[in-house]
């Protein structure tokens, strides 16, 4: 069975700097793939050569058996690869509504997501929903970004630390809405670093340090010393 998506001796560079060196990284249909790693790591410079905000070579990342690598993000999100990025980035004039409907803009979408199913997946949407975005809680936020990605109907959807300074009951009522949005056969891949929230939603994961992946495999076959090396390598004893 080929991989939903697949990259292939990733590099990635910030004009000189280079911020990815060889990764490999593989989803398959239907999986939730956990990235994890301290700051620094490479795991949102991964998140943007996969949604085409950073450009690699053609080859470097294949969807669907096709090189995606050198596509630019708008045609990225055509092909079905929607992210959720870091900070949330939602466009503060805007209600919320208008909020989710720019995640279908111009997109020939069609799919079970709609208005109508974003706010049964958030209720408190529905509530809010002509409210400026910026009037939202934190977590409310990340909500409308999560619901604005799904809004094209993605057939992968990236997540770049969607629980960053989110009180941890809010991260649980995020991640709640995970399995409702597994059901639609929608493939996930989350980048968290929180390992332990990490762990407990994914199918596989992979540790990333220094722009390399030092770990890979299923939650349960992980152990916390494999987890803590791939995480800090040989320099830090405890875990904190």
């Amino acid at each position: 069975m080929t991989a939903l998506l697949e990259t292939r001796g990733l590099t990635a560079f910030y004009g000189d700097f280079q911020a990815l060196f060889g990764v490999d990284v593989k989803v398959d249909k239907g999986e939730t793939i956990a990235i994890i790693g301290a700051n620094g790591a490479g795991k949102t410079s991964l998140m943007r050569a996969i949604s085409g905000v950073l450009a690699s070579r053609p080859e470097m990342v294949v969807y669907r058996d096709e090189p995606i690598g050198a596509l630019p993000a708008p045609d990225v999100v055509a092909r079905g690869i929607a992210m959720v990025p870091e900070g949330r980035r939602l466009f503060p004039s805007l209600s919320v509504e208008e909020n989710l409907l720019i995640g279908a803009y111009g997109l020939k979408s069609v799919g079970p997501w709609t208005l109508e199913s974003i706010y049964e997946l958030f209720p408190v949407l529905r509530e809010r929903r002509f409210n400026p975005a910026t009037a939202l809680s934190g977590g409310q936020q990340q909500m409308v970004a999560i619901g604005r990605a799904l809004m094209s109907n993605p057939d992968l959807l990236l997540c770049d630390e969607i629980s960053l300074g989110l009180a941890p009951v809010v991260v649980r009522d995020i991640y709640a809405a995970f399995p409702r949005i597994r059901e639609t056969g929608a493939s996930i891949v989350v980048v968290e670093q929180d390992i332990a929230q990490a762990l407990k939603i994914a199918n596989r994961v992979y540790c990333m340090m220094e722009g390399r992946v030092t770990l890979s495999g299923h939650p349960e076959a992980l152990t916390r010393e494999q987890i803590h090396q791939a995480y800090f390598g040989a320099s830090h004893h405890e875990l904190h």
